[in-house]
């Protein structure tokens, strides 16, 4: 009977501690820094940083605005060329979505207002979309599109923007001088394809690429990764998207495994650089997000910032 007290206690020691971390671990942030390469990229964006966060969440029970927002103040302090936000800003609204839909973009309002160019895509979320069967509310996505626009942040639904020489940051005067130099010789765009969401249907990746020539310097985001295949070749050298918010739970030592591994019939695209998927030349990254769905937990899989300084390929 000792034995058998003393394991049910051990084990409730163990799942006690992982359910302490599991609530705490929302709230600590993971800044995930890699390298894109993209092809003629403008000699004015070589070496810039590009910001992707996702999956906000925002009206889930216990849910973790107090992350974003200091997500959101890292990035004013830290100032990168773009930000990049791949969709889900608020979670399953009641009758009245403007409760949800005001604290999001006062969130998001920080960013262009400290002169940080931000773009944004819809999640299935931003439908009131919580399964793949559920009918799309297309006017909340037209409300939250509407109110992000409100303050800066330009949505893109299967469409591509030219971006525009980056904005110079305080750097040494050396530098400045090379940056400004660069700026003035090079006024190749920089463009940025927006793919809608794909739960309700409304992604058309080729449709978005239709105003973005052969060669041009671009990358691409998104909110599902299931979007990124219907992507030709050689049209998105660097694509992003969330979603999947890391699997949320997964198990120590094994990358590739989370609750979603077992819950989900089809292929799983969790996070980080996705190899072996889509077509040839293209590169996708999935985001962890900030938010959560069901269950206000993570284990083993932290909020994540990326950030992406941009090289030119050879």
């Amino acid at each position: 009977m000792k034995k058998i007290k003393y394991t049910l206690l051990g084990l409730l020691g163990i799942f006690g501690s992982i359910l302490f971390w599991g609530l705490l671990e929302p709230y600590l942030i993971d800044t995930e820094e890699e390298v894109a390469e993209i092809p003629n990229l403008p000699a004015a964006w070589e070496g810039k940083r590009v910001a992707v966060i996702a999956d906000w969440q925002i009206g889930m029970w216990m849910g973790n605005t107090s992350t974003i927002d200091r997500v959101v103040e890292q990035l004013i302090k830290e100032r990168p060329a773009l930000v990049l936000i791949t969709g889900d800003f608020i979670y399953h609204p009641g009758e009245d979505p403007s409760e949800e839909i005001n604290k999001a973009v006062e969130i998001v309002r920080s960013l262009p207002e400290a002169g940080i160019p931000t773009y944004a895509v819809l999640g299935n979320h931003d439908y009131a979309m919580d399964s793949k069967q559920a009918t799309p509310n297309r006017q909340l996505a037209r409300q939250l599109h509407d109110a992000l626009e409100s303050v800066g942040v330009q949505v893109l639904q299967n469409e591509a923007v030219a971006i525009g020489k980056p904005a110079l940051r305080a750097i040494a005067p050396s530098e400045n001088r090379n940056q400004t130099a660069a700026n003035t010789a090079d006024n190749t765009p920089l463009y940025l394809v927006g793919i809608d969401a794909h739960w309700p249907n409304n992604d058309r990746p080729k449709v978005a690429l239709n105003s973005v020539s052969e060669g041009t310097p671009r990358l691409v985001m998104m909110h599902n990764p299931n979007s990124f295949e219907a992507l030709p070749p050689n049209t998105a050298p660097l694509a992003v998207a969330g979603h999947t918010h890391g699997g949320q739970v997964r198990l120590p030592f094994t990358p590739e495994w989370s609750w979603m591994t077992f819950a989900k019939e089809d292929e799983v695209h969790a996070d980080g650089w996705i190899k072996g998927y889509g077509q040839s030349g293209n590169r996708l990254y999935v985001n962890r997000g900030i938010g959560f769905s069901i269950i206000p937990i993570r284990f083993n899989c932290p909020p994540e910032i990326t950030v992406f300084t941009l090289r030119s390929s050879v």
